[in-house]
């Protein structure tokens, strides 16, 4: 899974907020604090779409809407490091280890259900 830059993350960010598609004008509204141009915003938003993470509408002005959800990203990046990882019970054990109370009462609910 390819990576996210700064802004790309920002973009996303707004995207996985969204009730629906959203207008790459809307986007560099939005992400006014950072003084990007509409073009850079059109840029951001094919790179995305290049890398999968992005699609768009055929209306007009183009709607933009994530491809996947935040959730669905986060484990696929999880299931990804653990692809890679030369010792997986290892790199599970260090993550096991490093979780709360609470979120190791999910992880063996979760476990019980499947």
């Amino acid at each position: 899974m390819a990576s996210l830059g700064d802004l790309e993350r920002a973009v996303m960010e707004r995207l996985w907020a969204a009730d629906g598609p959203v207008a790459a004008t809307t986007l560099r509204d939005e992400l006014a604090d950072r003084g990007v141009a509409l073009t850079t915003v059109h840029t951001v938003l094919t790179r995305l779409e290049q890398k999968g993470f992005v699609v768009h509408d055929d209306a007009r002005p183009r709607g933009f809407s994530a491809r996947s959800s935040r959730a669905e990203h986060a484990a696929e990046l999880m299931h990804e490091v653990l692809g890679q990882a030369g010792d997986r019970q290892a790199v599970l054990a260090r993550f096991v280890g490093s979780v709360n109370e609470d979120e190791a009462r999910l992880l063996r609910e979760l476990l019980a259900g499947s």
